[in-house]
Order: structure tokens, then sequence, then C-alpha cells
């Protein structure tokens, strides 16, 4: 098993950008804005032939005793309970603190090996910049600077020192990757703690509540899944913070990253302009989709067909998608919608065979031919598949330039019908050929 580092400190001392560096990556969003990261997130890094995970954490506040404080420490203690060893990361241009020194009080009874790393010690003296942070009681502090890489290597080298190195292990599929998207407050972090079946999110009936998108590997009847729980998608017009627009962005980054959006409505609210434009930003993306439209239990049967035609008026552009009404707070209809996951996922991943393609466009052709353009009709001669996730099928022939959007969506319907293409976009591209029975110019 791979060690488990776990990064803690209070808010704004730099721990998402060691997470960042110790991982290799910019998966933790950074900004100079205390309170930042509020759920646990989840990297892999390695030293040398040594892998580790990382866990960056929200801000801890031992003495927080309700409000999204308490949730973030309770979360970070959680991640502690999880952890091999713990980084208990510091300010050494601010100098120890008292809240430094409650943080160091409760790791003091941890069971594991707890390193103090003072950050920001960049161009200062590294025997004076540690000196009162002795104080903590949990050894030699380390001086390092996150940002620029200073003396992180140290430090990592220290805590896994206890561990041996590890055989490369033997790569396993990570399976499908589920992005959770929608408004702010619809329950997407309750639908990712409800499927997991623990608390791995901050579920808190605030919008805004989650900021980043964290990445979340589970196992549900035997199959992987990796899901991307994401903050909440308002309208432009009403993102007013800077940092709420970097989370909307890595929102869209996480769709791009997905191989599948489950879509989240919100069925006390009416179908919004906003769950209509993200649905369109995911159909241009061509990701396979799951719609759930959450907090049915909560809606009266009025309220409920009021919803159904809302969805048939505002969203009728995604009826390759199945919709599912549930309770992510109760649980119910979790499994169905888990099912249509799969379906959608082995549709959008399907592998087309070329001469069923061509045999399928060829029916179709016989039983309604393209129009005429003029004096031309065009001639669709064989199709293969050009693509996955979503469904590319490139179809050649003549004057295919010709043939208008109707006929292309009547050659959708007939694949994606024909192959049981359910839940994902599917996407026809035409290529016209030369005529290979033309005299060159020369020649004449």
């Amino acid at each position: 098993m791979k060690p488990t580092l776990v990064i803690v400190g209070r808010p704004n001392v730099g721990k998402s950008t060691l997470f960042n560096r110790l991982t290799r990556s910019r998966d933790a969003l950074v900004a100079d804005l205390p309170g930042l990261t509020r759920d646990r997130h989840y990297g892999e890094g390695r030293m040398g032939d040594r892998p580790y995970l990382v866990v960056d954490t929200g801000g801890l506040e031992p003495v927080a005793k309700d409000g999204i404080m308490h949730e973030m420490a309770r979360q970070t203690q959680l991640a502690i309970s999880e952890a091999d060893a713990v980084v208990f990361l510091v300010d050494g241009r601010a100098g120890l603190t008292p809240q430094d020194k409650r943080i160091g009080e409760s790791l003091r009874r941890v069971r594991v090996p707890v390193i103090v790393g003072v950050n920001k010690a960049e161009g200062m003296n590294d025997a004076v910049v540690t000196a009162e942070f002795h104080e903590l009681g949990l050894g030699t502090p380390h001086a390092l600077s996150s940002a620029h890489g200073d003396g992180v290597r140290p430090l990592i080298d220290e805590l896994l020192a206890g561990f041996e190195p590890e055989d490369r292990e033997t790569e396993i599929a990570p399976g499908p990757r589920i992005a959770v998207v929608g408004r702010p407050n619809v329950g997407k972090s309750t639908l990712v703690n409800s499927l997991l079946g623990e608390e791995r999110m901050i579920a808190f009936d605030q919008p805004g509540t989650t900021r980043d998108s964290i990445d979340v590997e589970f196992e549900r009847a035997g199959k992987r899944y990796t899901l991307i729980d994401t903050a909440g998608v308002r309208r432009k017009g009403r993102v007013f913070e800077s940092i709420e627009k970097f989370s909307v962005v890595k929102t869209l980054q996480a769709v791009d990253r997905a191989n599948l959006v489950v879509l989240v409505l919100d069925a006390t609210e009416r179908v919004a302009d906003q769950d209509a434009h993200l649905a369109g930003f995911i159909l241009e993306r061509g990701r396979a989709l799951v719609v759930a439209v959450n907090k049915w239990d909560k809606v009266d049967e009025y309220g409920r067909s009021e919803v159904r035609r809302q969805l048939a008026h505002r969203l009728n552009f995604l009826d390759f998608a199945r919709m599912h009404f549930i309770s992510a707070l109760e649980g119910k209809g979790l499994g169905a919608v888990m099912s249509s996951v799969d379906e959608a996922y082995n549709a959008a991943m399907a592998r087309l065979s070329t001469p069923r393609l061509s045999r399928v466009l060829q029916a179709a052709v016989e039983k309604q031919q393209p129009p005429r353009a003029g004096q031309v009709r065009p001639k669709l001669r064989y199709a293969h598949q050009g693509g996955m996730n979503p469904p590319i099928i490139v179809i050649h022939g003549n004057a295919l330039d010709r043939v208008p959007d109707s006929y292309r969506r009547y050659l959708e319907s007939t694949f994606r019908t024909a192959f049981g293409l359910a839940g994902t976009p599917l996407r026809v591209e035409f290529r016209t050929g030369s005529n290979p029975f033309a005299s060159p110019a020369a020649d004449r």
C-alpha cells in the first residue's frame, strides 16, 4: 500500500500549493484567499522509487463549533484518521500564531509521524525562520517554500523514511470518469456522498460550499469509477468573486476531462436558463450524459408534473440522455442512475464495425434517400467509425456537402437505434471523395 501523507494547517499557509508541488499537478485551486480549500483533495505523487498518496485539506480550526469552518475541520480530522504521516504546514513569514498552537496541541495526540513544515521561507535564514516553531513540540521544523520547491525534498524524504520502497504496482484501470455538475445548491456533494457511502464532501445548505473540483475513486458492484465533484455554475452575470470565476473554469475543465457527466437539477426550482446552457456545453463537448433531478421527495404531484413539462420544453435537445428522479439525501434512485452511467459509458466507448455500419447506412438510404440538391442527389457509399467518446461515424460518398441537417439527424437516429447507443451524443461526419474515374486534366 502507498503511504498516505496528509497536509494540515490553518487557512492560507500554502497547503494547496504544496499539494500541487507534491503531485506535480495544478489540480488544487490556489489563490491568496483564506478558506479556499474545503473538501479533502486526493492526489498521487512519487519521490524516486517511493510512491505515495497526498491529501490536501481545508484550514483547520479545532475550536470551531458550527458553520462551514466546523465542517472543514471535521473533513480534516477524517483525513488525519486515514493518514500514515502528517505535514503540519505553518507560515514562516506570519510567525507562530495562537491557532498554530491549538492545531499543534491536537496533532500531538495523533499516532502517526507529524513533521512541521515552515512555508514561505524563501530568501530567509532557515535557523531563524524555524526557531519559534520548536515551541510546538513536534520535532525539528523544516524550512521550505512550496511555491519554489525549496526544502520540499528533504521533508518528504523524512516522511517516507519509515516506509519500504514498493515494486511497481500493476496498473489498474480507474474506470469511467464521472463529472457531477449543476447549479449551486442542487445537491451535487450530497449525491457524491450518497454514492460513496460516507461524508467525503462537505454538504452544506449554502450555495458555493464546493469551490474546487475534487476527484474521488470508488468501487460499486465490483466496478471502479472516478467521481468528480464540482463547484456550482451560476449564470455569468451573478459570478461576482474572482475565486468563483476560477471555480467555474475548473468545473468546465472537469467536463472536458470526464468520460461522462451527471447533470444534477433541483426539482424544487424551475428549470433555469443556466441548466439549459450547461446542458448545451456538455453536448457541445460531446460527453455522455445522465440527468438526475434531485429533491424529488420534496415535490408534490402537481410540482412533479410541472417539472416534467419544463424538462420536455427546456431540455428537449437531450432526448438521447436518460433522466432519473432521485433523492440524494435519502439515497433513492441512485442504483438506476449508476445503471444509466454504465449504459452511457459503454455506448460512448463502443467500437462499431465498418461492415455493419455500412449495412445500416445502405438500409437507411434504401428506406429514405437524401433529397436532391438541384440536379444532384448526394451518394452515400460506406461508413466507418472515426472516434469514440463521443462515437463519430464518418460517411464517404459524393456531393455530401449538400446533405441537409435534417437528413444528418435522420442518420444519427438510425445509427443510434441500430447500435443501441443510449446516453451519448453521436456525430455523423461527411467526406466527399474525388471521382476515381475522372481523367486527369493533363490527359485531356
